[in-house]
Parts: structure tokens; sequence; C-alpha cells
């Protein structure tokens, strides 16, 4: 098994005092892979050798395997969203339940629209809707940041969840676009910034959609019609495309088996770090008529590998678009043709700049556009590359090996390429594209 806490502990060490491997693995006598192996989690190194690192960085070998606390618990924070009467509430009582058992503590963090209107601030009392919706990101930004000061002072628990009944990016459904840039305006900050804020998303689709009898008004701040439903979900799930995790749970079964795969999706995307992924090269997209698309966002990624033991592939990526970006550090290792074992690591603008200076010279940096497009209740990622001019790759993110995968009408595919290496993002890094 992986080591990873000692692995991110020695790198962060090394970094901070600004040594490169090579003269670390000098210091201690030992390969530039074995640094390596230890700080991917793939080996550990001797008592002797712990005692040697230890002196090296001024610090006991029982602080440097416990590592500190703060910096080994999980924390991760994800966004329950979706359309009116589309299962929100019974949802989040399912996930306190399920994943307390799982020895997660679970913080949730109520609805803010539902918390204003209650209270009596709301459109209709305000006189003014951009304010409404202002005043919502304002607070809901603000009692994220409290839970998860809370969840890092949360003693006895490696392991937190922050569940937010809705994020802040529901806003953007309710604002025309100008209304939207200024609110972000006015909290200093921008789309990507508050969109990639959360580890996850996870979409339940209303009830007016697919379930329309069961449509009703179960919660005092509703007030939509189920037409009204049908468009607010539809301008919900625009306004999360683009995220890097977002998953769609219809009404494809009955309510009580909706439940139970959001929590499959959501102990899916916790529990194991596994990536199911299937790939399929295309032919060129018809980019203008994704761009008019409602439910697809177009993001720009700058994508640059990292030195490592060969045994896995570790890449820092720069994704965003209009000047903003977010940052993310992943470390994959194959198990199959279609599965891959993954960790996946939010970094600051900082350290991304740092890491680039252990860049793998021998591949190229990748930059593509990726379109990341939701049809049929599906997420999926197109990637168009500078000097492809007939053909494109898109990949689609499953929840096991067996799920199966309706495809988009207007993409035609040239074939399945998942397994392929020659089309590996490491190995398109090792050619002119």
């Amino acid at each position: 098994m992986k080591d990873y806490t000692f692995g991110t502990k020695l790198y962060l060490m090394r970094k901070s005092e600004q040594l490169s491997q090579k003269e670390l693995a000098g210091m201690l006598g030992v390969t530039n892979k074995a640094i390596s192996k230890w700080e991917n989690g793939d080996a550990m190194p001797s008592l002797n050798q712990l005692v040697a690192i230890s002196k090296i960085f001024n610090i006991s070998i029982d602080e440097m395997l416990k590592g500190d606390e703060q910096n080994e618990k999980q924390i991760f924070k994800i966004a329950i969203t979706g359309g009116p009467c589309s299962g929100k509430s019974t949802g989040m009582k399912r996930i306190k339940e399920e994943f307390s058992k799982l020895g997660y503590y679970v913080l949730v963090v109520p609805e803010t629209a539902t918390e204003l209107i209650l209270g009596g601030i709301a459109p209709w009392t305000l006189g003014d809707y951009e304010k409404f919706q202002y005043l919502i990101m304002k607070l809901q930004l603000e009692k994220e940041a409290i839970f998860l000061s809370g969840a890092k002072d949360i003693l006895n628990y490696d392991k937190v969840l922050i569940v937010c009944d809705r994020g802040v990016m529901d806003s953007r459904a309710y604002m025309t676009k100008r209304e939207f840039e200024n609110c972000m305006r006015k909290l200093e900050t921008n789309e990507v910034k508050l969109r990639d804020n959360y580890d996850a998303v996870f979409h339940l689709v209303t009830a007016a959609i697919g379930a329309e009898k069961y449509y009703g008004y179960n919660n005092e701040a509703r007030y939509e019609t189920a037409e009204e439903a049908i468009e607010n979900d539809r301008k919900v799930m625009s306004a999360w495309t683009g995220h890097p995790h977002l998953r769609v749970i219809d009404n494809s079964t009955d309510f009580n088996k909706k439940i139970d795969r959001l929590i499959e999706e959501i102990s899916s995307f916790l529990s194991q770090p596994y990536e199911i992924e299937r790939k399929f090269l295309i032919e060129y997209p018809p980019i203008k008529q994704l761009e008019k698309m409602p439910n697809c966002k177009k993001v720009e990624i700058i994508q640059t590998y990292l030195k490592s033991d060969g045994e896995s592939e570790v890449r820092i990526r720069q994704r965003g678009e209009n000047g903003a970006f977010s940052y993310t550090k992943t470390t994959k290792k194959r198990i199959s043709d279609i599965k891959r074992l993954e960790t996946e690591i939010k970094i600051t603008k900082d350290e991304y700049l740092k890491l680039l200076l252990d860049a793998d010279t021998s591949k190229k940096q990748i930059r593509k556009t990726r379109y990341c497009l939701v049809y049929k209740n599906q997420y999926f990622e197109i990637d168009v590359f500078p000097n492809w001019k007939d053909k494109a790759i898109m990949e689609i993110e499953l929840k096991d090996e067996n799920q199966e995968v309706d495809y988009p009408k207007n993409i035609k595919i040239i074939k399945e390429v998942t397994g392929d290496l020659s089309y590996t993002n490491a190995a398109l890094a090792s050619k002119d594209i």
C-alpha cells in the first residue's frame, strides 16, 4: 500500500529547504529514483535512512512519520445541487447517515437561499433580485469558510466530509451574465475559483423531468411551477458544467434507488482512488455548435509531466479560462486498460510554479481546449489539440466498468482507444501534437 502521508511530508520538507531530488539523494547516499519512490509513496526509507533524514531536516523520526495531524486529515467538500423537488433534502439526510457509518465526520452547510427567504430576506422584500443573489453568494462563501475552518480543528477524525446543500455557483442560474459578473467583481473573485472550489458536484434532476407526478411544493420556500422547475434545472446544470468532477443523478429509477445512486456516486468518488474511463478518437467536433450549447463549457488546460520513477505518471495541471485558473497535482498508475489508480490534490499557483522546475524535459507540455459536455445526464470531456485539424479525443469517466454509454449524436467516433497506450496523455506529450 502506498504511504502518501510520509511521501507528501518528505516532499514538502525537501521543497521548503529548496533541495532537488538529486541533491537530497546525494546527501543520503541513495539514487534519485529512491527519493522519487519515497515521495510517491511506493517505498519507505530504512531506519538508518530515516535517522539521516531527521538530521537533515531537524525533525524527530516520530514527528516525521506521524506528520502534522492537520495535514494528515482528509477534508472533502462537495456540493449537492439540482432543480427544485429533486430529492436534495432526503439525499442530505442519507449522506450524513451513510458516511458517518464509514468513519467520516459529516458537516452540512444548509441551503442559503432557503435560510434567507424563511428569515424574511427575499427578492420580493428587497425589491432587487441581483442584490438578493449577491447576498446568497456572500453568505454562502462565508459559511463555507467557517465550516472549513471548523473541519480542520475537529479532533479524533481523520476524514471530514463537508456537504453543501447547493453551492455558490447555483446563483449563476438565476442571473444574467452581466449581473453575475457584477456580483463576482464585488466579491473579488472569478467563475473558475467559485466553481472549482468544490472537490465534486452532484446534480439531482428535478422530479419535473421524468417523475412528473411526484413534483410538489414540499419546501416552504419553493414557488416554481413544474415548467419553471425544468428551466431552473437546466440553468443550474449549465452553471456547474465545466467542473472537473460533475455527476448527474436522473429519475430513471424510483426515488429510493435514485438516492441510493447518489450515495454510490459519492462513495465512488471518496472511497476508491480509481479512475474508470473510456476514451475515443473522434472526428474534429463541431466547435461552433458546442460553444452555443448551454450544457457545454470550454476550459483551457496546460498539462506538464514531472520526473517520476517510471511506474507512475505524475503531472501538474493549470485549468481555467480568461486568465483565471485552478491548479492540481495528479499521480496515476495503470491497473488495467480501463482502470487507473489516481490521486489528485489541489495546489496553489506558487506550488504549481515551483513544481514546474521538476518537469520531465523528455515530454512536451500539453496544451488543449477541453469542452465539458452534459449529454443525457452523462459527462463527456472533448479535448481539442492545437495541431490536430481533423480529429480530437473524447473521454467519459464511469462509475463501474459495465456502465452503458449513450454517445452524443453530433460527435462522430472514429474508434475506441481505451487501453491504447499511444493515445494516453503521457504518450501524446512525447509527440508533436
